[in-house]
């Protein structure tokens, strides 16, 4: 049922509202608006100047409206008297095709339409850093295999308690959180659940541990690689796909009882989940410009060995059971990991390509192709045939071009102003005078 935002804040006490909508970017923009005004908002919107933030207009565009969703709503656990909600963004009465929330909310409603409801779980990473972001904020967090620390996780409780108990507040189902394999970084986890409130979620959740960690003095960052030779920063995604929406939902498509047909029913992975997983394989290297959308990305997914031995990102397509070194794991029946995305990638855009893939592989019955059950990272030079992923965001976007269907899927809209504009960032870089070439070719 539809939340009525007025009668919601006259009952828990909300004085304001911050209507939010994410751009291309993963950019999270907001009007502050007081509760005496959230009725109208609810019906028309609040007005912005899309040119001002990272979509593809020109100031001579008339006001995109951020039309809230009720049903999305969240009451700041931090600051009470202040509620968020998610909004879906319209201009001249026409949902703006381009616009993250609207591309995944098309996608959700094309797998409903082919009776499969995708459901997702994050695993969101981030780094606690001193407030101008120059070093890692815990200066005993040292240690050269840190995953796990206990005490360097408990130097940090205050932070990781208070994001943990507003989860707990916000029914999120938080299960687990700890120190992770770089020197200031944490992970937090919570259930999984139908994409567009998981994407709604990670987009919350940013804003939440961002909002707590300047609480403390701190500076939570979600950057790809923010600290060189550490670990980057993921975002892996466990996937699924149910018979229903929500807690309607009664069977996992996925699943299916282990057998020796197939490498994926072995693993306890149905036939429709086999052709997912295979839209996921062959459309890896252009969705890597979405779930890898930064120039910084490409310094998590090719770098070299970490300070603790290991990247934990994959740099090759390829896929295997319950197996860390791959860039899909099935570590159990009925649903799949996807470890390729990071910290950068924008909540919305992250589900809306995962289905798009997903459903590019069904209707096709893409084939996976070879499981590959080694330890890429000591014998990943024996494997021949998979794909490299993208050295860097030019290949990516560049490979994301030249990927038809994909591009469709997402929509004809959305692809072009997102590759204009991540076009537009790519020359922003090369352009870009470094110390780096001074120090390399000045007495050349």
């Amino acid at each position: 049922m539809t939340k009525d935002l007025a009668a919601f804040a006259k009952e828990k006490g909300v004085k304001y509202f911050m209507i939010s909508y994410t751009d291309l970017f993963g950019g999270q923009r907001a009007k502050l608006v007081p509760t005496q005004a959230i009725a109208d908002m609810q019906d028309e919107g609040a007005g912005f100047a899309g040119f001002a933030t990272w979509l593809d207009f020109t100031p001579a565009h008339p006001d995109m409206l951020a039309v809230p969703d009720p049903n999305s709503v969240i009451q700041l656990p931090w600051k009470p008297e202040v509620a968020w909600v998610a909004a879906n963004c319209v201009m001249d009465g026409k949902y703006v095709a381009q616009a993250p929330r609207n591309v995944l909310r098309r996608l959700i409603d094309q797998a409903a339409a082919d009776g499969m409801h995708v459901k997702t779980g994050i695993e969101a990473e981030f780094f606690l850093l001193s407030p101008d972001g120059s070093q890692i904020s815990d200066e005993y967090d040292t240690a050269s295999k840190p995953c796990y620390d206990q005490q360097a996780v408990m130097r940090r409780y205050d932070v990781i308690k208070e994001i943990c108990d507003y989860m707990l507040e916000l029914g999120w189902g938080p299960y687990q959180n700890d120190h992770e394999d770089a020197n200031g970084q944490f992970e937090m986890n919570w259930e999984f659940d139908d994409t567009l409130a998981t994407a709604d979620k990670h987009s919350f959740f940013k804003f939440m541990t961002k909002s707590v960690a300047e609480k403390h003095g701190f500076r939570a960052t979600f950057m790809p690689k923010p600290v060189e030779g550490l670990t980057g920063n993921g975002c892996h995604a466990h996937i699924s796909v149910w018979d229903a929406p929500g807690s309607k939902a009664k069977t996992n498509v996925f699943a299916t009882t282990p057998s020796t047909d197939s490498q994926t029913s072995e693993l306890g992975l149905s036939e429709k989940g086999r052709h997912f997983l295979g839209g996921i394989m062959k459309h890896a290297s252009a969705f890597a410009a979405i779930t890898n959308p930064t120039v910084n990305s490409y310094k998590r997914i090719n770098a070299p060995r970490t300070m603790s031995g290991a990247t934990w990102a994959p740099n090759s397509v390829t896929w295997t059971g319950n197996n860390r070194t791959h860039m899909v794991r099935v570590p159990g029946p009925g649903r799949f990991e996807l470890r390729l995305a990071d910290g950068a990638t924008n909540p919305y855009l992250l589900q809306a390509v995962i289905i798009a893939a997903g459903l590019s592989g069904v209707k096709s019955e893409a084939d996976p192709g070879k499981r590959y059950d080694i330890d890429m990272y000591a014998q990943g030079h024996m494997v021949r045939g998979a794909p490299k992923l993208p050295l860097n965001m030019l290949d990516a976007l560049r490979a994301y071009d030249k990927d038809k269907g994909l591009k469709e899927a997402m929509g004809k809209e959305f692809s072009e102003a997102y590759l204009k504009l991540k076009m537009e960032e790519w020359n922003s870089f090369v352009s870009h005078f470094s110390s780096w070439e001074k120090e390399n070719t000045l007495d050349i």
